[in-house]
């Protein structure tokens, strides 16, 4: 699952490469040396004022006092997912003029560089320095290049690199002077959850902030953005500052926009705070058969387990209730039916779940599409069900090569899958119940990975429910990842976190109530979803399954999320008393375990 770094696996790639590089004179370039009265231009060089004029991507820098080469204080930055953990600032320069860029680096893969120079951008690197070792490179600005910009970054896969002590010696430029506000803002068209906007650059600007009711909510560095993690129904109030070396213009003409209704992304008829439940309604294991008519007043959401293809690509679900050989306590289907319309009568939601650990389904096809729907829909009316949860793990869903984007996917699989649960969506109406419970490789993988990666090689399937999740956003009822069966992910403090306790649960659920970068890449960024969209899944029992987290960390993850309270050493970026709940696999097993888990949630959300 971890992707293996440059020392292991691309060093002969590297080498190559700077082999290719040096003979195109792009390593070290031959103008001529800076003068000796020259001034440093770079600001902060010497990281003492923290990351005072430097951008980090991703997150990936902060600064530390040790080791440092020179002063209190250097650089470190951590490499993560496809971040190369780039630090940067633009500095102004004057046209046809010659700069020495140098600085004081540790670490493996450690580059060096300056682009925009107008005339061949330059880079240098060193490989494994495991003491601070001193780069440096120099390059002609371009006749009309009045900036230049520098940075540092190390290499994907490998651990954190440290910088100081970095300086750009040649004449300085013309004073820089504060842009003036953006013109020409305006608002796409919103859905229920977010905005797009663009704008008019401003002349001199090197970014922009973005203000949501008089609060700077983001920043932007190109002249377009979406705003995320609205309410519904509801009107703001955007405006936009210009912002570089010298300062922050004044905030632009306001725009308004109300965001829409949503379809049916809403509650779905459920309580302000649900408990999800499987049951094992299709087969038998050690946990025991449930009878529908015996499953208690807790579960809000009761998911039958499971609709399976045919084949893999067939694309043609069936469901039928367990054999009498393998459950001699099922009921009939008479009394199977008669057992949901009572569940329903009580309030609550009785959903087919597709997939499972063994059901893998591939629509690969437009015949499979069609068929998804035409079968899930025969079950869905033979039972009289309130809609569909999509469980698709395994193999099921991966992205082909090339498709980079969770925004705009291009696999038939995923394309396929969106397409078909439209279908569905359109044909029963608003009150279409639509849950996903994906596992966490699938979704908060996707911070560090997603697909087969810029260069392949990577696991096709990382991240890979993330274009699902947001094509269907606004239809989506319920998302409650797996937080078991899961390997150590990273969360959006860049800490890897294990299952098993509340910081799971807190990391995990933060990243999907805040919204992340995909892969590291801040231009792509999975928008949070709604409080009232989220839940998160755990194993009712040890015997359900690896991660069972005890009842008093599950109320410690709870108070952490909701209240702010409990949260231990993660801090989340938010409060979210909304969160809608809980899911656990499964009902048979909480029965088997004595209802621990459905009464730890009564007990917390009074129920």
């Amino acid at each position: 699952m971890e992707r293996t770094g440059p020392p292991v696996r691309f060093s002969g790639l590297l080498a190559a490469f700077s082999a290719a590089l040096l003979a195109a004179g792009t390593l070290a370039a031959t103008a001529p040396a800076a003068g000796a009265a020259d001034a440093d231009l770079a600001r902060n060089g010497g990281f003492e004022a923290g990351l005072d004029g430097w951008n980090c991507s991703g997150g990936s820098g902060a600064t530390v006092s040790s080791p440092v080469h020179g002063g209190t204080s250097a650089l470190k930055a951590t490499p993560a997912g496809s971040d190369n953990a780039k630090c940067s600032q633009t500095v102004t320069v004057k046209p046809g003029s010659a700069y020495t860029l140098s600085a004081w680096v540790q670490g493996s893969y450690v580059y060096l560089g300056a682009s925009g120079t107008g005339t061949t951008d330059v880079s240098t690197w060193t490989q494994s320095a495991g003491t601070y070792k001193q780069l440096s490179t120099s390059f002609t600005t371009g006749p009309t290049t009045t900036s230049v910009t520098v940075y540092t970054h190390g290499w994907y896969g490998t651990p954190a690199y440290h910088a100081d002590d970095l300086t750009l010696t040649g004449p300085g430029g013309d004073p820089v002077v504060v842009p003036a506000a953006p013109t020409g803002l305006r608002a796409g068209t919103p859905t229920s959850s977010s905005v797009p906007l663009s704008w008019t650059a401003a002349p001199g600007a090197t970014g922009y902030q973005v203000y949501r009711n008089g609060t700077k909510v983001l920043t932007a560095t190109g002249t377009s953005t979406t705003v995320t993690g609205l309410a519904a129904s509801t009107a703001y109030s955007f405006q936009v500052t210009a912002v570089n070396a010298a300062g922050e213009s004044a905030k632009s003409a306001a725009v308004g926009v109300t965001t829409t209704a949503g379809g049916g992304g809403g509650g779905g008829g459920l309580p302000a705070h649900a408990l999800v439940g499987y049951l094992h309604s299709s087969f038998a294991n050690g946990s025991g058969y449930t009878r529908m008519a015996d499953v208690p007043d807790s579960w809000d959401v009761i998911n039958l387990a499971f609709g399976e293809p045919t084949s893999v690509t067939s694309g043609d679900i069936r469901f039928s209730l367990c054999p009498v050989a393998e459950c001699p306590g099922v009921e009939s289907e008479a009394e199977f039916k008669a057992a949901i319309k009572a569940k329903q009568a009580a309030g609550k939601k009785v959903l087919i779940s597709i997939g499972g650990q063994n059901g893998q389904v591939q629509l690969s096809t437009t015949a499979a599409r069609d068929t998804f729907v035409s079968s899930v829909s025969r079950i869905i009316d033979t039972y009289g069900l309130d809609g569909l949860d999509i469980d698709f793990e395994g193999h099921s869903l991966s992205l082909n090569t090339g498709d980079t984007d969770f925004r705009s996917p291009t696999t038939p699989v995923i394309v396929n899958l969106i397409s078909a649960v439209k279908t569905l969506k359109a044909k029963y109406g608003a009150g279409f119940v639509l849950t996903m419970a994906p596992e966490t490789f699938f979704v908060q993988l996707g911070y560090q990975y997603y697909g087969s990666g810029p260069w392949g090689g990577q696991d096709p399937r990382a991240g890979a429910y993330l274009p699902v999740i947001h094509a269907l956003r606004d239809d989506l009822t319920l998302l409650h990842v797996q937080d078991y069966n899961s390997g150590s992910i990273m969360g959006l403090d860049n800490q890897y976190h294990s299952m098993g306790g509340a910081d799971f649960h807190i990391a995990m659920t933060d990243m999907l109530l805040t919204g992340f970068p995909v892969a590291g890449d801040t231009g792509k960024v999975f928008p949070a979803l709604r409080p009232e969209q989220v839940a998160f899944g755990l194993p009712a029992s040890t015997q359900a399954g690896n991660g069972h987290t005890s009842p008093a960390e599950v109320t410690k993850a709870l108070n952490c999320l909701t209240k702010n309270t409990d949260c231990g050493s993660y801090r989340t970026h938010g409060t979210w008393s909304g969160l809608r709940g809980l899911m656990t696999w499964s009902i048979n097993w909480d029965r088997f375990n004595n209802w621990e888990f459905s009464r730890n949630f009564d007990a917390y959300f009074g129920g």
